[in-house]
């Protein structure tokens, strides 16, 4: 990681203190990375070096160690041996897995609209204004994240705290993908357009069209990141 970007790095962590209370868990430590993995701060193959983080956030190294084994077992952090702790690398395999359960998970939930919470149906016209806003400012990596809030909010129409749980897991592994794309504006500017046509269709209380449109949208952002994946490796 280039010597700007670790100082970009732990003056967010050093903001993110803040959300810490003084009787703080390793889980909200771990949500903090996990968030902060999700907006595309630190990147496959990053180390995160424990003295940093720690210090940044105020919490002592045991804490953080935890934290640091709660977010391997979501696959989002490696651990090698004599060499410390790693953002994870992902694989072709992962992406069409990942992909498999955004389809279950999604499609089924976006069905549930028309009882959804409230809430749920904020957070998705937020996140649609939120990433329509970053890319008028040519923010790409925000508009990254607020996609990842808007399928963050997709879930959210289910009603279920357990599947809203998994999916911050999911998408947090997710943006871990999208680094394998060089051109972020040529990737994510155009879904910006379908995020508000799957809204409108939701407000609209069409569930058979708001499915049907994300069930498209989640084949081509894959069939364009396993191809992303195959120039890799050749």
């Amino acid at each position: 990681m280039p010597p700007e970007s670790v100082d970009a790095v732990t003056e967010s962590l050093i903001r993110d203190r803040s959300l810490l209370s003084r009787t703080s868990t390793t889980e909200r430590v771990a949500a903090i990375l996990r968030d902060r993995i999700t907006e595309g701060l630190f990147r496959p193959g990053d180390r995160l070096v424990e003295e940093t983080i720690g210090t940044a956030l105020g919490v002592s190294r045991n804490t953080l160690r935890e934290a640091f084994r709660l977010l391997s077992h979501e696959r989002l952090l490696d651990h090698r041996l004599n060499r410390g702790v790693f953002v994870r690398e992902l694989s072709v395999d992962d992406v069409v897995d990942l992909f498999r359960v955004r389809r279950l998970v999604e499609c089924t939930a976006i069905r549930h609209a028309d009882t959804a919470p409230a809430a749920a149906l904020r957070h998705l016209r937020e996140a649609v204004e939120s990433g329509e806003h970053a890319a008028t400012d040519h923010a790409w990596l925000a508009v990254g994240t607020a996609n990842m809030r808007f399928h963050q909010a997709v879930v959210e129409l289910a009603g279920s705290a357990r599947l809203e749980e998994m999916m911050r897991q999911v998408l947090a592994e997710l943006r871990l993908v999208f680094h394998v794309m060089n051109d972020p504006r040529t990737f994510h500017e155009p879904y910006l357009a379908r995020n508000r046509d799957i809204l409108k269709l939701v407000e609209a209380g069409d569930r058979d069209g708001s499915e049907a449109m994300l069930s498209g949208y989640l084949t081509e952002a894959e069939r364009q990141l396993v191809g992303a994946y195959s120039l890799l490796t050749r």
